[in-house]
């Protein structure tokens, strides 16, 4: 009975990478996203990337995957999620959590930089202040969030949502697809 259950797991987590790559619209944000990145990069700026719990995850590997290597042996690329701790518990003590990725963005961020900001609900105040933050620097800005994405889609140049509602969990497995297919969107981008 419980591996009945898992096996469920695994259809929906199916059924919603089926429904997001049926969507038109998948295709054109994220050539929209992959363009801005590559764009940024071939101009000399820096990628940004943050969220909090699993998206602070995503936004790690995000970043190393353009630091390190993907696919290709290549050169590191510009890349830094906003993560480090002792920052993040100063910022968090002394100014509120709120502002825990604008403090970075707003020291780092240049016109030109993009931020790819995570977060599944679309309402996490410190993702949104980061993206208000990199906007205010004339940082171009990606969203990925599921369920509306409501709450950051103001602020977004470019908004990719996984319409799911409910745990989680399925939207973050898509949005790891996403970012994945977004370096590799890079790697070749670079090379043209």
């Amino acid at each position: 009975m419980k591996i009945e259950q898992i096996r469920l797991d695994f259809e929906q987590a199916r059924q919603v990478l089926d429904s997001y790559i049926s969507d038109p619209q998948t295709w054109t944000r994220l050539e929209q996203a992959g363009d801005l990145l590559v764009g940024c990069l071939k101009a000399g700026g820096k990628i940004l990337s943050c969220g909090n719990g699993g998206s602070m995850c995503d936004a790690m590997h995000f970043a190393e995957e353009l630091t390190g290597r993907y696919h290709e042996d290549r050169k590191p690329l510009p890349a830094l999620a906003i993560s480090d701790p002792s920052h993040i518990t100063c910022v968090g003590n002394d100014l509120g959590f709120e502002q825990v990725f604008s403090r970075t963005v707003k020291a780092l961020g240049k016109p030109g930089d993009v931020l790819v900001a995570i977060t599944t609900s679309g309402r996490s105040p410190n993702v949104i202040q980061a993206l208000e933050s990199a906007r205010s620097a004339g940082m171009k800005t990606i969203g990925l969030t599921g369920k509306s994405g409501n709450g950051i889609s103001a602020y977004c140049d470019v908004l990719i949502t996984v319409p799911f509602i409910g745990h989680s969990d399925r939207i973050q497995e898509i949005h790891m697809i996403i970012l994945h297919a977004l370096v590799h969107y890079i790697e070749i981008g670079l090379t043209l």
